[in-house]
């Protein structure tokens, strides 16, 4: 998606927004940068740096299945999710689009300084993204330490993500991959827009994307989803309160079935038990 920035000025709320493809990929106002240090990777940030952040941000607002930005075009600018789930998909040569990773409420997209992205990004749910044109933007990681450490750990974090994504799909089962998912929304997903709230019942997770979303994530079918989910809650191991509200009722159960011991020695697991256990 191409936004055209002004060079200085802010843009208001009525102002036009130059668009690639058409007036529903996204909807622009301006905010102020307390809205963005609200964002737990960037309450740290300098004084002097927050201040230059907040001239050129922008608010984008996309709808669920609008596209934020595709696959082959270099982005005029850098993303940093401020709520809602946006989806990464890939081209196949065979003419399939699967999902192959979520953005969430802190996450940066905009390839920073690299070419053209791999991946294209559609809005999984409505969603609010922070838009900064790529240039300045890059500029200020530039000059900016601390600007420079939060864009590097926001890479690391993606690195991350993506060893647990290949450590999930590398179970044969498909009851195993749905188990290795719940633990790493509670690993992985437990600070974005309180998808994990520990109960004195358990860990509860509200599941952010479409069942199809999911069994894209986890390369199924939909149906092998729902399978997976009613065997995890007639073994014990969680309460399907609804199709997108679960419960967790035995994290030790659920990561031996993900063949993923490490997760019971997560420190974002560990605090979540220690939230659950003060709150019976």
């Amino acid at each position: 998606m191409r936004l055209c920035f002004p060079s200085t000025e802010p843009v208001k709320a009525d102002a036009e927004f130059c668009l690639q493809k058409d007036a529903m990929s996204g909807k622009p106002s301006k905010r102020t940068n307390r809205d963005l240090r609200a964002l737990l990777p960037f309450r740290d940030l300098r004084p002097e740096t927050g201040k230059a952040l907040d001239a050129m941000q922008h608010r984008v607002v996309f709808r669920s299945g609008q596209v934020v930005s595709h696959e082959g075009e270099k982005s005029d600018f850098v993303g940093i999710v401020a709520s809602g789930i946006l989806r990464m998909q890939k081209t196949l040569m065979d003419g399939r689009h699967p999902i192959v990773g979520l953005l969430v409420r802190g996450d940066i997209f905009g390839c920073t300084f690299d070419g053209a992205s791999e991946l294209a990004i559609e809005a999984a749910t409505d969603a609010e993204v922070y838009a900064f044109p790529r240039v300045p933007f890059e500029a200020l990681v530039s000059r900016s330490p601390n600007l420079n450490r939060i864009v590097l750990l926001n890479i690391l974090n993606g690195l991350d993500r993506a060893g647990d994504w290949m450590v999930i799909l590398s179970n044969q089962k498909v009851v195993n991959r749905v188990a290795g998912f719940l633990l790493m929304m509670c690993t992985r997903f437990a600070g974005a827009d309180h998808l994990v709230q520990p109960r004195p019942s358990g860990i509860e997770i509200k599941i952010p994307v479409s069942r199809l979303d999911l069994a894209q994530l986890l390369g199924t079918r939909p149906e092998s989803i729902s399978r997976a989910l009613h065997r995890l809650a007639d073994s014990g191991d969680i309460d399907l309160v609804a199709p997108d509200h679960i419960v967790i009722k035995d994290v030790a159960a659920l990561a031996e079935k993900a063949g993923e011991e490490e997760f019971k020695s997560s420190a974002a697991l560990r605090d979540l038990m220690a939230e659950k256990r003060r709150r019976r």
